[in-house]
């Protein structure tokens, strides 16, 4: 499994976000991406290179210009991963109240955990 975080905080921009909803329908190189965009070449290069350190999208090299595609296999887990986690069951009503007894609530009037 990937890790979720740097992909999370890799998608997280809305720039970089687009990009990806951009790759995800055709490749592109960064001329097209800016183009697209209306946003810098400069600045489309360092969006890709966030992605690329997270493993969201990878490039080929196509004759003068590379190309950029979307990893969809790390997309799918990472959204596995994500679906897992909001199918992590609450915790029971006894364990709750052992937890508040034990860390930040203990002696406080209000509940606040």
């Amino acid at each position: 499994m990937p890790a979720l975080l740097p992909i999370l905080k890799a998608v997280a921009d809305e720039t970089r976000y687009n990009l990806v909803e951009l790759l995800l329908a055709h490749d592109f190189c960064v001329q097209a991406l800016a183009q697209r965009l209306q946003v810098s070449e400069s600045a489309v290069s360092q969006h890709l290179k966030v992605l690329r350190e997270a493993g969201v999208v990878r490039g080929e090299k196509r004759g003068y210009f590379t190309h950029y595609q979307v990893d969809r296999d790390l997309l799918k887990q990472a959204a596995a991963q994500l679906a897992a986690l909001a199918e992590t069951p609450p915790a029971s009503r006894e364990c709750k109240e052992h937890f508040a007894d034990a860390h930040c609530c203990k002696g406080k009037e209000n509940n606040c955990c």
